[in-house]
């Protein structure tokens, strides 16, 4: 048999279990990042219904009627113009669990129409599934990862000064579909000099200068998965302002990322992170999160913070990314993403870490 189709048979058993547990018959699942987790179909639309049973139906239109069967063999598939009502229409009067937190209200009510109770919410089910991997995607995100790292390396290569913010993503993310990705990850954020302080900023004409911290935070997606990882250098001779912000950020970012660990909880993470921040006296000038879950979607539970529970387990895949912002003047984040082990995280986005000074 196909890994990935065993695989996804793994994960809906896994489904199936959590669905017994809720102590209903059916699961329909809407999100269509859920529905390509389940069963493998990546088309604009498509539900998929799980039985208590085991059964499993993938529901579409007749846009993906080949497509579905390439890429879900090991579903039933049903063609129809609307997806809910054939979906319900399975079987109406068994008690059924919905993504109440994907469904809108119109979609809502024609579920309430076709079946003979009220559907009960199924709760994130299958993100909960989704926050670990299993070998074949930690795999895909290692792929992504280090094709990620070789198109970094080779735009350090430069040249850099002189070129626009634009420019330098625009040819990164050319060097990541050239090394074998198939898009980027996200729209890659590359900002210079003062423009490196805004946590998000989006590329302009801005030209990259001597004496500018460069922050560029990218990655590559390979089969659906991932990579997230962000360097600051500098352009030229650092100042010692420059100095002492990386320096502050590379010590929390390395502590953070050794605190990846099995049973380790999100939100005692976050709190050595801050802590360590506090200490070198930064922590009111990181502003954003430190992190989150990564794999079919960039931002994925689960994600850090003080109210944060749960633990984390073996292949939980997250990135941390610990910043420093002063506005006006340059901002320095460092982010890996980091599969957690038995023993010491595995970093997927091995680039160096430390102050680089290019041109």
């Amino acid at each position: 048999m196909d890994s990935a189709i065993e695989d996804r048979g793994s994960r809906r058993d896994r489904a199936v279990a959590a669905l017994r547990e809720l102590g209903a018959d059916r699961l329909l699942v809407t999100d269509l990042v859920n529905v390509r987790y389940l069963s493998g179909f990546t088309g604009s639309n498509g539900a998929v219904v799980l039985s208590a049973d085991g059964a499993a139906s993938l529901v579409t239109d007749g846009r993906y009627r080949d497509q579905a069967a390439v890429q879900s063999p090991d579903f039933d598939v049903h063609v129809a113009p609307s997806l809910l009502g054939p979906a319900a229409a399975l079987a109406p009067a068994e008690r059924w669990a919905v993504e109440t937190h994907v469904l809108t209200v119109e979609q809502h009510d024609v579920l309430v129409e076709q079946l003979d109770h009220e559907p009960v919410p199924s709760g994130r089910l299958v993100e909960g599934l989704r926050e670990v991997k299993d070998a074949g995607e930690v795999e895909l995100l290692r792929q992504a990862c280090a094709i990620s790292v070789e198109a970094l390396e080779q735009t350090w290569a430069g040249p850099l000064v002189g070129r626009t913010e634009r420019e330098v993503a625009i040819r990164l993310e050319r060097l990541m579909v050239d090394l074998g990705a198939e898009a980027a990850a996200f729209d890659t954020i590359c900002a210079a000099g003062e423009n490196s302080a805004i946590p998000h900023h989006s590329p302009t004409d801005r030209v990259l200068a001597a004496g500018d911290l460069l922050k560029i935070d990218f990655g590559a997606r390979v089969g659906g998965y991932h990579a997230d990882c962000t360097r600051t250098v500098v352009l030229g001779r650092a100042a010692g302002w420059q100095r002492e912000i990386h320096a502050a950020v590379r010590q929390a970012q390395a502590l953070g990322v050794d605190g990846l660990r099995v049973d380790a909880t999100p939100a005692q993470i976050d709190a050595a992170v801050r802590a360590d921040l506090d200490a070198s006296g930064w922590l009111d000038r990181f502003t954003t999160g430190l992190g989150h879950g990564v794999g079919l979607q960039i931002h994925e539970d689960p994600f850090f913070g003080p109210a944060r529970t749960g633990r984390l387990v073996h292949r939980t895949v997250l990135t941390m990314e610990p910043g420093v912002y002063l506005v006006g003047r340059g901002g320095v984040r460092i982010e890996d993403t980091v599969c957690v082990t038995p023993g010491h995280p595995e970093v997927l986005t091995p680039a160096p870490t430390d102050l680089l000074e290019i041109g």
